[in-house]
């Protein structure tokens, strides 16, 4: 398999996901400042411009919350998802769904607000910039008091969905937003960041 990627972005969710499965894949690297996913080459691998991206022995998929669901059937000795319990899996679909249709689309308006006014509407791109932190602290404000149970998002099972909450929470200091408010967001983040696989993986989307 291949995972394409760009460091600080949500495609560290999949990359930890088949770390911690033990999978065998090439993890390639795009770089967004020198508009690599917008080339020609990548663009006829994924139209949408965007990582992550898996090649798989079927495939290519797209989506992090695709893959991750992918990941979880493809290795279900490792126990990421409770794919044989359909509410529970619901569960963390839902979970996984909110990040990336509510969460990440807020966290996005403050840097890409171009996917939704005119490049050259200042006005509204400033007015959606400012409202960024608001939307984003709402977001992990729900998450904080209505979902994450501890000290995993769904309790005592770690699953994709951990990786993929650790994975958006790395956004919070740079969207300006208050952690002191979300202890828990927090306290799950300082614990996956003890993990060595999650220690290795940021290594590696680290490095120049």
């Amino acid at each position: 398999m291949i995972l394409y990627y760009s460091a600080r972005s949500c495609a560290l969710a999949p990359h930890l996901a088949l770390e911690h499965v033990g999978a065998k894949y090439e993890a390639r690297r795009l770089d967004f400042s020198k508009n690599e996913q917008r080339s020609e080459e990548f663009l006829r691998i994924n139209p949408k411009g965007r990582v992550p991206v898996l090649i798989a022995d079927e495939g290519i998929l797209t989506e992090a919350p695709a893959i991750l669901t992918y990941i979880s059937h493809l290795y279900p000795e490792a126990g990421l998802a409770p794919i044989n319990n359909p509410f529970l899996y619901a569960q963390i679909q839902a979970f996984n769904s909110y990040l990336c249709s509510t969460l990440h689309v807020a966290h996005a308006h403050g840097y890409r607000g171009y996917r939704w006014v005119d490049a050259d509407n200042q006005a509204a791109l400033d007015a959606m910039k400012r409202k960024m932190p608001q939307t984003v602290s709402e977001s992990f404000a729900l998450i904080e008091q209505d979902v994450l149970q501890g000290p995993w998002v769904f309790g005592e099972h770690y699953t994709i969905s951990d990786m993929y909450l650790f994975t958006v929470a790395q956004w919070l200091e740079m969207d300006g937003i208050d952690t002191g408010k979300l202890p828990k967001v927090m306290a799950h983040r300082q614990r996956m960041m003890q993990d060595p696989i999650v220690q290795r993986v940021l290594q590696e989307q680290q490095k120049p």
